[in-house]
């Protein structure tokens, strides 16, 4: 059983920590079983907003656990406690994966785990993160950074798809998209979609491409273009993209690519077809295309991934 540790301190922003409990801290062993073993970790009882935390164990237990999780840290202004950093820098040193949600990410910048890495925070802090840490690449555009070992997010919502994120990484997509579903969110969006995005997804009917998103994906398995979907959706190839841009953050085409990939995650987890029938059915053509983008895209081959998620 994966565990995780939430690191908690005085200070700490109440929604990601929130994010995180419920995503990790809720008994979900109805849908996935084995779940995580969560600990709630700090030094002593802290106050979170309006809120009192009572931690089950102390700073020193994040160096046991699996994942740790660092929640966004309230005021930037001031460097976070000393306690918290050298926890999570001993955490990582032990072999721990740590992520931080929002500006969680200003202490794994204190603690020195963001040198040499690409990050990401909320975009009102991305400047001053950069500042601090100028060994850092910090990424104002995205809503996550996987490094592996250290993962970053930007704020609010982005937290939630971090979150979901690595029960990805840990349980696969069909398992990950059963808890989104009971959590009423968005099963995947990817980390290298925009944080700014003009306008949220309007309800279907409500905008140009209302209609167009469940017409693609109930077509996967065909050779769709770009000027295939504009064509669906009544508008030219180039405005097409600006509606795109605007609504996902990223281009039809790469939107399209993703659709293929996580479709093709869920065959393997949850189907005995074969490679070349998961790329028929999701329109990749051939096995050798299908093998080719979706290592890259998810960095195992296909038969990897179905022994590690299929039960």
């Amino acid at each position: 059983m994966p565990s995780v540790a939430l690191a908690v301190t005085d200070g700490m922003l109440h929604y990601e920590l929130s994010v995180a409990v419920e995503v990790f801290g809720s008994d979900l062993t109805h849908l996935v079983d084995p779940w995580y073993d969560f600990s709630l970790c700090g030094s002593r009882p802290v106050h979170v907003g309006r809120f009192r935390l009572e931690p089950d164990k102390g700073l020193d237990h994040l160096a046991h656990a699996d994942t740790v999780i660092v929640p966004g840290w309230a005021d930037t202004d001031r460097d976070p406690p000393v306690e918290l950093v050298e926890a999570v820098r001993a955490a990582h040193a032990a072999g721990a994966r740590v992520a931080s949600l929002c500006t969680g990410a200003f202490v794994l910048g204190a603690a020195g785990l963001l040198d040499g890495r690409r990050a990401t925070t909320h975009w009102a802090h991305t400047r001053e993160l950069a500042r601090r840490h100028p060994a850092a690449t910090v990424d104002p555009d995205v809503l996550f950074v996987d490094n592996g070992d250290v993962l970053t997010s930007a704020g609010k919502a982005a937290a939630m798809d971090l979150c979901l994120h690595l029960v990805r990484l840990d349980h696969g997509s069909a398992k990950a998209n059963k808890i989104a579903r009971r959590l009423v969110v968005p099963p995947h969006r990817d980390g290298g979609q925009a944080q700014f995005i003009e306008t949220p997804v309007p309800a279907r009917g409500n905008h140009p491409l209302g209609g167009l998103f469940p017409w693609v994906l109930e077509r996967l398995d065909q050779p769709l273009t770009v000027e295939d979907l504009a064509r669906q959706a009544g508008m030219s190839s180039r405005h097409l993209g600006r509606h795109f841009k605007r609504l996902t953050g990223t281009t039809p085409l790469q939107w399209l690519h993703t659709q293929r990939i996580r479709h093709a995650q869920e065959l393997l987890e949850t189907t005995d077809a074969t490679v070349d029938t998961i790329a028929a059915a999701t329109g990749m053509g051939t096995a050798t295309t299908l093998r080719r983008h979706f290592h890259r895209g998810v960095g195992v081959p296909p038969d990897a991934y179905r022994r590690t998620f299929r039960p």
